[in-house]
């Protein structure tokens, strides 16, 4: 006997046995445990894929940032070349322009 206790405008069910033990909810179907493992593993897949395009990305940007130092380094040993020739054997701060 199965008895179903509901209460008017809620659309739960509260299943119970006469002794008033609830019953198990039945196990889901085949089709619906192939779908959930189908659904982590695109998840999985999707997140790796995220991952190895931001590595793609990062590793893209190493010649560029080793350029820009590049640069820098260059910059900074031009100032100081400048600095020394102009310098009449006095120091000088070579920041200040």
């Amino acid at each position: 006997m199965r008895i179903i206790i509901r209460r008017p405008g809620d659309d739960r069910d509260l299943n119970m046995t006469p002794e008033g033990e609830f019953l198990d909810p039945p196990p889901a179907s085949l089709a619906t445990r192939v779908f959930r493992a189908a659904l982590i593993i695109a998840v999985v897949a999707a997140g790796l894929a995220l991952a190895a395009l931001a590595l793609w990305f990062a590793l893209m940007l190493i010649p560029i940032a080793a350029g820009a130092a590049l640069i820098a380094w260059g910059a900074f040993r031009w100032r100081v070349w400048r600095a020394r020739r102009s310098s009449l054997g006095g120091e000088r701060n070579i920041f200040r322009g």
